[in-house]
């Protein structure tokens, strides 16, 4: 594996947790040159929600391959563009009750995030957007002035403008009232913040530590908004395309953002693909205002498709998800009991979950323990003190126990080396 240390940045990531070199995959595992496999529970960072080479995906993309169409065209019009957009209209929008345009504005999460703060003061004529204590959204610059971690903040070697973070749902452990800060500020004309074009907020904070923001605190926020003529933007990049049960994240609170960031599992098969979706007045744009190369990747249409018409025509992923979130939170649960002086407490939504460490050393020891184990997941949260697990959504129960089972393991061999 020289090649990679030799050649390939410092700035990598991931492969330094796991050290291997990966050659296949398939369903819920990948396979290393070794031959040995990984069940995982990292899926791309929640960018495989329906598995590794999905074989209903991949045969249409392999057939639309094969068939000489489309593969680029910026934003031109195209067969496969055209057939996304009805599908998504017809098995997402309409169903329920969304009046949504779409914005493709390039391949990945932060080009979403991206446009949808520019729209955003674009269509107030305000520049501050505020975030959320823990809140990550990207790592390019507008996109970094409304994330929270400060190691991801520093890399940015400039002045991260025009953003101010609030606290996010229970930050201060409901010692304060939800919005007291918040509100006040924004009715006294002497508190030093300028009114806001927008508020962006992830309803479960994925890099932040899995906080999961509940239905009345969202409901809550959603009627800020609306009182002070301030835009809701939800950013929906990893917890959106069903990760924790309804498509959208933000369905079980009865709110409808302004603004929806989308990407990860939209094109169903880890093919780069994203998509701003404003409120129809929202729509403000002249044309090519926002734009870019690749904006509009045919194939990821195709799969996106796939995907839409294999899993979202009726509401069995969403039944399934939450069925298997329930196995899964069970049994953190009874880990969280048996290690109670390691584990802090578990939490999540869907198939989104946190086994939160006391200590936040433990964490990434967990991870490289159950990695020998032959599994794969990262940390999360401001310390990195949270084990965090995002299995596909096509994961199997009996796979969703091995993987329980391996963690279990893992915990405790960590705690019986830190013993000796």
């Amino acid at each position: 594996m020289d090649v990679f240390a030799r050649l390939e940045s410092e700035v990598r990531g991931y492969c330094r947790s796991w050290p291997t070199v990966f050659t296949t995959a398939k369903g819920s595992y990948m396979t290393d040159e070794n031959g040995k496999s990984y069940l995982d529970f990292f899926a791309g960072a929640g960018t495989l929600n329906y598995g590794h080479n999905n074989p209903q995906l991949k045969r249409r993309l392999m057939d639309y391959l094969a068939s000489d169409a489309i593969v680029h065209s910026l934003d031109m019009y195209s067969s496969a563009k055209r057939e996304f957009l009805e599908r998504f209209n017809e098995y997402v929008l309409q169903p329920r009750g969304l009046d949504y345009k779409v914005q493709f504005p390039g391949p990945a999460g932060n080009n979403s995030v991206e446009a949808a703060l520019k729209l955003a003061r674009k269509y107030t004529g305000r520049e501050t957007v505020v975030s959320f204590t823990n809140a990550f959204h990207g790592m390019t610059l507008g996109a970094l002035a409304v994330t929270g971690n400060s190691m991801k903040r520093t890399g940015a070697g400039v002045p991260l403008g025009h953003g101010v973070a609030m606290p996010y749902d229970n930050y201060l452990d409901g010692r304060t009232p939800d919005f007291l800060l918040f509100d006040t500020m924004l009715d006294d004309s002497g508190s030093g913040l300028d009114k806001p074009a927008a508020v962006i907020v992830e309803t479960v904070q994925g890099e932040g530590g899995i906080n999961v923001a509940t239905a009345e605190w969202l409901r809550g926020l959603a009627d800020l908004c609306r009182r002070h003529d301030i835009l809701l933007i939800v950013d929906d990049v990893q917890m959106g395309c069903g990760r924790t049960g309804s498509f959208f994240s933000f369905e079980e609170a009865g709110i409808t953002p302004d603004i929806v960031c989308l990407s990860k599992s939209l094109s169903g098969y880890g093919l780069p693909f994203a998509v701003t979706l404003m409120k129809r007045e929202l729509d403000v744009w002249e044309p090519g205002e926002h734009n870019g190369t690749f904006r509009g990747f045919n194939p990821a249409f195709v799969t996106a498709v796939g995907a839409l018409e294999d899993y979202w025509a009726g509401d069995d992923m969403e039944k399934e998800t939450l069925a298997k979130g329930q196995q899964v939170q069970t049994a953190l649960e009874s880990i969280a009991i048996t290690h109670a002086g390691a584990v802090d407490s578990v939490r999540g939504r869907g198939l989104a979950w946190g086994l939160v460490m006391n200590d936040a050393e433990l964490a990434p020891k967990v991870c490289a323990e159950a990695f020998e184990r032959g599994l794969l997941m990262e940390t999360s949260g401001p310390e990195g003190e949270v084990v965090k697990l995002l299995p596909p959504l096509t994961t199997t129960e009996a796979e969703l126990g091995q993987g329980l089972e391996i963690i279990a393991e893992s915990l405790e061999a960590v705690r019986q080396k830190v013993a000796v």
